[in-house]
């Protein structure tokens, strides 16, 4: 088996920042466990929360929030939750995706395989995406609590040291 993810792991930077943003027109800091989830799931992995945002799923919000977050240089990742899904008020994915420079479809390819294993064919409805705005990795998933531990315990959390080293270089 080869051996680059390991070496890429080796080689990557052990001080990350990320901006978490909540997509939801009804929390608020105080009844976003979502949100709250991915900060003490970041800080347990040993990862820095430098901004927290809560927005509408409202594209004209939201492009100029990742905008101002791709170009803070304080910034490697922003990860946000919830507006995934398919109702006609969901439009994180079309937001984010907009903003790529480059896809990472395996991201979402492997978040609804993993969400398959748990809650059947529903999972196909998650439109959870990633990938870079230039240097900046942007990954999104689904506003439930479950959908948030899964994505963050078994992708993100062990990848995302490798994710920003590969978008530095």
């Amino acid at each position: 088996m080869s051996q680059v993810p390991q070496e890429h792991r080796a080689t990557a930077p052990d001080e990350v920042a990320c901006a978490v943003v909540t997509v939801s027109d009804s929390r608020t800091l105080e009844t976003d466990t979502c949100g709250q989830a991915v900060c003490d799931l970041l800080t347990a992995g040993g990862f820095a929360v430098a901004a927290r945002e809560i927005i509408p799923d409202e594209p004209d919000v939201m492009r100029p929030l990742l905008e101002r977050l791709r170009d803070d240089t304080a910034i490697d990742a922003v990860l946000l939750t919830g507006g995934t899904g398919a109702s006609s008020r969901d439009q994180t994915y079309e937001t984010v995706s907009a903003l790529l420079t480059k896809q990472l479809p395996g991201y979402g390819e492997l978040f609804r395989m993993l969400s398959y294993q748990e809650i059947g064919a529903a999972a196909m409805l998650s439109r959870a995406t990633g990938g870079l705005m230039q240097r900046t990795v942007v990954l999104s998933m689904p506003g439930s609590p479950a959908a948030v531990r899964l994505a963050m315990q078994r992708i993100i959390v062990p990848e995302l040291r490798h994710l920003v080293r590969e978008a530095r270089r």
